[in-house]
């Protein structure tokens, strides 16, 4: 399917072959008929991409800051490697589509394969959507009007923050698209209409909906004007659809109320206020988010949970059913706001006209939708050729080198794993997500040679002898015993599982797949023994023989609690998903098995604060261990400390760039320039693991740290007696 992407590095906007996404529970699958180019939201993308990386900077400060943290926590050229692969990755345009449902998810009930419906999906041929953020479109309602709806959803949720009520004198401060459907919406709900913008055409249309206006200029009052059409008394709101740097227009709105006025932000504007201005009329004022309740909340989004209508009474979902229904009755009328259509294999040029002169409202891509039958989508290519394959051994023939396929091309795996991958001797094939787009996306950047969404691909290809998982962490036992049982050899992101059922089960599958004596090879990506700096402290603790005490201090930085990675069904909480790096670390550096663990969790209010707490391990040799996994930090302090004290002398890693020593040889240079937690290494360590049939990490180790993380994950406090022996057996079985 074609896509259109926009770089942030260089401006460029293309339009590419993607695969077409795969339909999951809860969402829905839409062949796209037209979609809206928003002049407003997507200009502003476009300008930003084309900008220079000073004028980038100067629009984000915050980015800013968050470079110089990082610059002085893992080093300038780290940072500057964030940055480029931040800009490197182009972002898939575009909200507000108009298609027909070529499949339906588990748990999608209120539609059928055929129906036309609005979408905040992509610019592209097909789309997947949660089903909350799709809606029917009326009988007779063309797909080049209804393409509008989504951003109707927009300017209707600001009108429904500023609470109209019949004869209010309202103004739209910005008549751009999002302006003139506002100003079409609140005539609808019987308002006067007050239209500010310094285009002439605009202000026109605003007359043709029934505005008054007023136009923007030099010598201009605006403030002076509305008082003359208000007859002095100001007006009950204004609504600004303005994008703007300036803080002129909230000063205006604020001297064109009257007193306990109402404004609301729609658009954007600088916000450096005067408190006189709203505390002498004891004015209200909102930024208004997007479609309206529902926006970016997981649960209503992504899992389905919707919100009781008695409580509710407008979700983004039932605005864009209101905006339908304007459109249908004629209260919308959007035809004069198309300002040209253009297939979707000239988005490019479409782009182009954004910053034209004059300027443009609706700009709508067209589609070619595939042919539409229940049960079977004719058209739909879920696999595309990238990057043309390069000579190799045929099927029959045992690889030199291992044929990797990759499942998930996340932010994780973009811009570390599958680049550490890429630069070993094996063949990059294949990668699949479910999206398809970020599937593309990877293969176009790091030369592998075939995306898809069909993940079945990879699996039922015979030149694939390795694949490697990087999806979330729910997946990772299925798709690791799945891997396994194919006879394929798997090197998994961590966590391995995070049930112990999950455990059992690659444990299992692992015994099956090596009871033919032929075994493959499974890796957990634990990357941090790897570390150069690990690799050298490991090799200054060899041959110690008295006990060791280890602290590993991880400032993990906060995340939101409805974050996947919270969850203990999807992520399996931040300790289970995220510490058991340092676990596995400690485990390393220490060389014997655990023995002991516990977990305390700090607590508020009686309740434990799952990402804030710390690991107590004790080991067979008499070592012991602390890992602090820290969310309550700054962002500033670095992110990773290992420190080991063994016999009189002190070994410490700073956020592996020094590797310092007090008491005992081994200490290095100044700070590294760039950090390096290993990636790389542990890829390359895999790759000839492969070549030589010898496991980087034991099977043992691998499952032993495993249990102990899951066993450890349903309480605060250590492991029972039952569990602890079971564990302990593990252990010593892994040693041997």
């Amino acid at each position: 399917m074609k896509v259109v992407l926009q770089s942030l590095g260089s401006g460029q906007t293309e339009v590419v072959e993607a695969p077409a996404p795969q339909v999951r529970a809860g969402t829905v699958l839409i062949a796209n008929e037209a979609s809206l180019i928003s002049a407003g939201t997507e200009r502003m993308l476009v300008e930003f991409g084309r900008a220079s990386l000073f004028e980038k900077a100067r629009q984000q400060p915050e980015k800013v800051r968050q470079v110089l943290d990082k610059v002085r926590t893992d080093g300038l050229m780290s940072a500057v490697e964030a940055v480029r692969s931040k800009l490197d990755d182009p972002i898939p345009l575009g909200y507000s589509a108009c298609g027909r449902v070529l499949a339906l998810g588990d748990g999608v009930t209120d539609l059928r394969v055929g129906d036309r419906v609005v979408s905040n999906g992509y610019h592209a041929e097909v789309v997947c959507v949660p089903k909350h953020l799709c809606a029917k479109v009326p009988e007779g309602l063309p797909p080049e009007q209804a393409a509008f709806t989504v951003v109707g959803a927009i300017a209707l949720q600001g009108i429904r923050l500023v609470s109209p009520t019949l004869g209010e004198v309202m103004v739209v401060t910005g008549l751009g698209l999002i302006g003139l459907i506002t100003v079409q919406l609140l005539r609808a709900s019987g308002c006067q209409v007050i239209g500010i913008d310094p285009s002439a055409e605009r202000r026109e249309l605003a007359r043709r909906f029934g505005a008054r206006t007023v136009e923007v200029g030099e010598g201009i009052d605006p403030v002076g004007a509305v008082e003359g059409l208000t007859s002095g008394r100001g007006v009950d709101a204004v609504i600004i659809t303005a994008s703007t740097k300036s803080s002129e227009p909230v000063s205006q709105a604020a001297r064109m109320c009257r007193k306990r006025g109402r404004i609301v932000l729609v658009g954007v504007t600088g916000l450096e206020l005067r408190r006189a201005d709203f505390y002498e009329r004891e004015l209200t004022f909102q930024v208004s988010c997007s479609y309206g309740p529902g926006r970016y909340d997981p649960r209503y989004e992504e899992q389905g949970q919707d919100y009781p209508l008695g409580y509710v009474r407008w979700t983004e979902q039932r605005n864009f059913e209101a905006v339908l229904g304007a459109l249908a009755s004629g209260q919308l009328d959007v035809a004069p706001l198309i300002s040209g259509e253009y297939p979707i294999e000239d988005a490019a040029a479409a782009y182009g006209r954004l910053a034209g002169d004059p300027p443009t409202l609706g700009l709508l891509l067209r589609y070619s939708p595939p042919e539409i039958r229940e049960g079977q989508t004719a058209g739909i290519e879920r696999t595309v050729l990238v990057s043309p394959p390069k000579p190799h051994r045929s099927p029959t023939q045992r690889p030199t080198h291992p044929v990797i396929g990759f499942i998930g091309a996340g932010n994780y795996a973009s811009r570390l794993l599958i680049p550490a991958f890429a630069k070993t001797p094996a063949r990059l094939k294949w990668v699949a997500t479910t999206s398809g787009i970020s599937a593309a996306k990877a293969a176009r950047r790091h030369g592998i040679e075939l995306a898809t969404s069909d993940v079945d691909r990879l699996f039922d290809d015979p030149e694939v002898n390795t694949i490697v998982i990087a999806t979330r962490h729910d997946t990772h036992a299925r798709l690791t015993c799945r891997a396994l049982r194919a006879g394929k050899h798997v090197f998994v992101e961590k966590p391995l599982g995070i049930t112990e059922a999950e455990i059992d089960e690659v444990e299992a599958a692992y015994a099956d797949a090596a009871s033919g004596g032929d075994a493959p090879q499974l890796m957990v990506g634990y990357n941090r023994r790897f570390a150069p700096l690990v690799v050298k402290l490991k090799a200054l603790l060899a041959g110690r023989i008295d006990p060791k005490a280890i602290v590993i201090t991880v400032n993990a930085g906060a995340i939101p609690a409805e974050h996947w990675t919270q969850s203990p069904t999807v992520g399996g909480g931040r300790i289970v998903g995220e510490a058991c790096h340092f676990v596995d670390l400690a485990r390393h550096l220490v060389g014997s098995s655990i023995t002991d663990f516990s977990v305390f969790r700090a607590r508020c209010a009686r309740d434990p604060i799952e990402d804030v707490g710390s690991i107590a391990l004790c080991f067979a040799d008499g070592s012991i261990a602390t890992v602090h996994y820290l969310a309550n930090g700054n962002r500033a302090y670095p992110k990773e400390r290992i420190e080991v004290f063994v016999g009189g002398g002190v070994y410490q890693i700073d956020n592996f760039r020094t590797l310092r020593a007090w008491g005992c040889r081994g200490s290095g240079g100044g700070p590294a320039l760039r950090q390096d937690k290993g990636q790389a290494a542990c890829a390359g360590a895999f790759v000839r693991a492969l070549a030589t049939d010898m496991p980087a990490v034991s099977i043992g180790e691998l499952l032993e740290t495993s249990r102990w993380m899951v066993f450890s994950s349903v309480v605060a406090t250590a492991v029972t007696g039952n569990k602890r022996d079971q564990l302990n057996e593990l252990g010593e079985s892994s040693e041997k």
